[in-house]
């Protein structure tokens, strides 16, 4: 009786991430004393670690990589000369783990016939819609596709109740796939159907990323998910162990209904996606449901991941699409991006709407941590004269990062970009609008991690329907924001050191 509080008390505390988190910093404070042990005293030792530390220099300097990763690494080991190369060595590496590539890539390359382009697809595009589309379609691959309706949703409650209720007409299978799955309402209605479904007999599975989700799951989850005959992966799961192969997250989230109808954008299976749980004000958000040929995209995505750690099936044909709309609402092309290759898909697509745009682009954006090439293209679009606007957060759900999306602000004002913060809350959406005939609506983030790191899923849109329906979306956003100004963004000199150090050091968090 009078231990049940304290008993509270410490589970709240000694969880796996707590235990986790202790793990890794006992083992960077012992690694930290052994390099010190090692080196103190050893001239020629010290001379080694520094011929090291030159060589990865030369070696960065000549290597076909981000200029953003490589400046980072420089800078490091410009001020740990001794220490520098041997980390760089240790966790320089982008690559994920051998084991989970190999896998991944072996799957993939089984099925790239599945995801063969079809004729006459992209036939009524201008020429630079037409490139990019081609470009994607050949090193994603992802094919574009007609005959697919679409509808965005301006917010997680206005897209919940229908992915709801298309989860309650599932008959043959139901594939999920989130980076944050978090025990609460809107993952209870989810739960519930599901159930109910897989008690049914439809094939119901579910991807969910162990880091994203470690806080927001039960212990025991997997445990309760396959008794109800629902199938569970957790992807790459979080090992205590100092390695930036923890880094390499599936920030993916998709849903997949029967074939005929998938899910994509930027929420999660959590509660304040839907603003049932408040926690940084309005929480605004964005998602698009496709019905039709372009599902099939996703599809393949989604028994490309399983199949890698639960192999199942090789023949994917009894998951295509069955309903096809009669009528074509523009084009649609779903796509993926992973760091399985050193092919930088997502900020590609990203930089080519900035270079073609020509009237206006309109991005939605949580966090701002790029690159001199995408910040460039930013600039020189609002240079020649495009209405280049950036919508991101009004409260910050990470303070740090939202202090490092600050520090890119002045360069981009004085090249003439407009820039609003969302006053109500936090804006999580992750969108690209241009020119009212090309967008993009995925998870897709605009930081190193999103672009470079994680598994990332999005999907864009030509001559569609529903690229207007987001531009209204930012149009109608943007009173409720505050436009920043140039007067907004003076610092102190201290200040500017610690933006200085958060540029050049985030590439490398």
């Amino acid at each position: 009786m009078f231990r049940l509080p304290f008993v509270k008390f410490f589970s709240r505390i000694i969880n796996r991430a707590t235990v986790t988190i202790a793990l890794v910093l006992l083992q960077a404070a012992w690694l930290l004393w052994a390099f010190w042990a090692f080196t103190t005293g050893r001239v020629w030792l010290n001379g080694l670690l520094k011929a090291l530390s030159i060589c990865i220099v030369l070696y960065l300097v000549r290597k076909d990589e981000n200029s953003a990763y490589k400046i980072g690494w420089i800078v490091l080991i410009g001020l740990l000369p001794l220490l520098g190369g041997a980390l760089y060595l240790a966790f320089g590496n982008k690559a994920p783990a051998k084991g989970l590539r190999t896998r991944m890539q072996k799957v993939e390359r089984a099925h790239t016939a599945d995801l063969a382009p079809q004729e006459d697809q992209t036939d009524t595009l201008e020429r630079s819609a037409k490139n990019l589309s081609r470009y994607v379609e050949k090193y994603g691959p992802y094919p574009a596709w007609k005959h697919t309706d679409a509808e965005y949703f301006p917010s997680g409650e206005a897209m919940y109740p229908k992915l709801l209720a298309d989860l309650e007409r599932a008959e043959k299978f139901i594939f999920l796939e989130f980076f944050i799955v978090k025990t609460g309402i809107m993952w209870d209605g989810v739960e519930t159907i599901l159930k109910r479904k897989a008690a049914a007999g439809v094939d119901v599975r579910l991807i969910y990323d162990d880091f994203g989700s470690l806080l927001g799951l039960p212990t025991d989850f997997i445990v309760r998910m396959e008794r109800s005959r629902i199938r569970c992966i957790p992807f790459n799961p979080v090992v205590p162990l100092v390695s930036l192969v923890m880094n390499h997250r599936d920030h993916r989230k998709i849903a997949v209904i029967d074939g005929n109808i998938a899910y994509t954008g930027g929420v999660n299976l959590a509660d304040e996606y839907i603003n049932a749980e408040r926690r940084f004000g309005y929480w605004k958000d964005a998602a698009i449901r496709l019905e039709g040929a372009a599902v099939w995209n996703f599809t393949v995505m989604f028994l490309n991941s399983w199949n890698a750690f639960r192999p199942q099936e090789t023949d994917y044909a009894p998951f295509a699409p069955t309903k096809l709309p009669e009528t074509s609402d523009g084009i649609v092309q779903p796509y993926s991006d992973s760091p399985l290759d050193e092919e930088p898909l997502a900020e590609t697509v990203y930089l080519n709407i900035l270079n073609q745009a020509q009237q206006y682009i309109y991005i939605y954006t949580p966090y701002l941590a790029v690159g001199e090439e995408m910040l460039d293209a930013l600039k020189n679009a609002a240079k020649r004269g495009v209405d280049v606007r950036l919508v991101l957060p009004g409260i910050p759900d990470k303070k740090l990062v939202f202090r490092l999306s600050r520090s890119y602000y002045v360069p981009l004002l004085r090249a003439g970009v407009r820039i609003y913060e969302f006053t109500p809350g936090f804006l999580h959406s992750k969108c690209y609008v241009s020119d009212d005939h090309l967008a993009v609506v995925g998870s897709i983030n605009m930081d190193y991690r999103s672009l470079f790191l994680h598994f990332e899923c999005g999907a864009l849109l030509y001559n569609n329907s529903q690229v207007i329906a987001l531009r209204d979306d930012v149009l109608a956003t943007l009173p409720r924001c505050r436009e920043v100004s140039l007067s907004d963004c003076r610092t102190s000199l201290v200040g500017t050191l610690l933006d200085s150090v958060l540029r050049l050091l985030s590439p490398l968090m």
